[in-house]
């Protein structure tokens, strides 16, 4: 029985938008309390994962938070250079979450 699976597989949601001019938020959410509660026994979102999938330094990672009444994880980081100035290639940060399409959660744990 293969107990690995694609985030994108359990999640009904993984997305990123802007959160000011300086910051980036993600939402990774999902339609059970149970794939959720798997998910975060997984391990396979931290704090140190997020940064490991986004290869950022983790004191750009402002916020991270497993909001248990919308079975959603949620985190936000700073951007490298404010949305829309010179550089910047995604002005709305609609484009950060693909990186979490493919992450492998095993739910074996």
């Amino acid at each position: 029985m293969n107990t690995r699976k694609k985030l994108s597989e359990l999640a009904k949601t993984i997305r990123s938008k802007n959160a000011g001019t300086d910051k980036i938020t993600f939402d990774i959410i999902f339609r059970e309390k149970e794939t959720y509660e798997l998910v975060k026994r997984s391990r396979s979102l931290t704090r140190e994962s997020v940064c490991d999938v986004l290869n950022v330094d983790p004191a750009r990672l402002t916020d991270f938070v497993e909001y248990d009444p919308a079975y959603a994880i949620k985190f936000t980081i700073l951007r490298n250079r404010p949305s829309g100035s010179a550089g910047d290639g995604d002005v709305f940060g609609a484009q950060q979450y693909a990186p979490f399409l493919d992450l492998e959660v095993d739910l074996s744990s």
